[in-house]
């Protein structure tokens, strides 16, 4: 196995397991790969194979998920979507004859009732603190922020992305969700500070931590709380709160919906607009408006 997705597995899991992650790549690929070896993994403690498990047994795993991992609802419900996903996908290629995650019970999909966003000010202050923290820190947060990037693809991102276009401009070539390539201009407040963390260095990740090595997904996590902690902002804030602040920043600014939706790399217009987080205020109610176009 080129993942090291199954150890022991007989020749079709290996065959249904590779099909299944060629179909992905980049951080995408990985995370779907360690959904596998999870669930290869509790397989082969409890010996089963893989493609002839049965729909109790996957409920067996769930529990085990919840009860023995302490995984959360939303993670369960991730690592059960890959599992579906690899088992209709082992339908459509003839080397299972039936769905085992059909009627399978999922962990309800909660919706944040309040979600997690800065405001300009807010989001100048984070800043600001990651500025006095180190020029990595601030290359983390400004990234997110002006560019709209997921944690892990900020992580990924490698000195050597950074090119210049013909018309000029610094661009970052990045791959995203589900191996999609994304070309972003590189604006210039945020080119000194990507310059300043990459300090010279022609290689080697952005985003460096204090030993030299790249930064991952739960070490970014881990500084946004800190910096927001240092910065007296509001403890719910994570790195995804950032992307939302800015796809709110670019819509409450005169962004149309398209340009957002552009911007955060989305398929389809409906996922851009449900991270717009500011809903109807008062202040943009369409009576100031009217209010303009008829007062005397």
């Amino acid at each position: 196995m080129h993942d090291s997705t199954v150890a022991r597995a007989p020749r079709n899991t290996t065959l249904a397991v590779d099909g299944f992650l060629a179909r992905y790549r980049g951080a995408t690929r990985a995370l779907y790969a360690g959904d596998l070896r999870i669930y290869q993994a509790w397989c082969d403690s409890h010996g089963l194979d893989v493609l002839e498990v049965r729909r109790p047994d996957l409920e067996r795993f769930r529990e085990h998920l919840e009860d023995d991992r302490h995984n959360a609802p939303r993670s369960v419900r991730r690592r059960l979507q890959t599992i579906r996903s690899f088992y209709r996908l082992a339908v459509a290629d003839e080397l299972i004859d039936r769905d085992p995650t059909v009627l399978l019970r999922m962990p309800a999909n909660r919706v944040e009732k309040t979600p997690s966003w800065l405001d300009r000010w807010e989001t100048q202050r984070l800043l600001q603190y990651a500025e006095r923290e180190s020029p990595a820190h601030h290359a983390l947060i400004a990234v997110m922020v002006m560019l709209g990037m997921r944690v892990s693809a900020v992580c990924a991102i490698r000195v050597e992305d950074f090119a210049e276009d013909r018309s000029g401009y610094r661009v970052l070539t990045s791959i995203g969700k589900g191996g999609k390539r994304s070309v972003k201009p590189i604006p210039v407040p945020l080119v000194r500070i990507i310059d300043a963390a990459i300090a010279g260095r022609t290689s080697g990740p952005l985003i460096l931590r204090r030993d030299g090595r790249g930064q991952d997904r739960n070490g970014a996590y881990a500084w946004v709380k800190i910096l927001c902690r240092k910065a007296g902002l509001p403890d719910n804030i994570h790195p995804h709160s950032l992307r939302r602040t800015a796809i709110t920043a670019i819509i409450d600014n005169g962004g149309t919906l398209a340009q957002a939706q552009t911007f955060a790399d989305h398929a389809d217009p409906r996922t851009t607009q449900g991270y717009y987080s500011r809903g109807e205020t008062l202040d943009a109610h369409a009576a100031h408006i009217a209010a303009r176009l008829f007062a005397a």
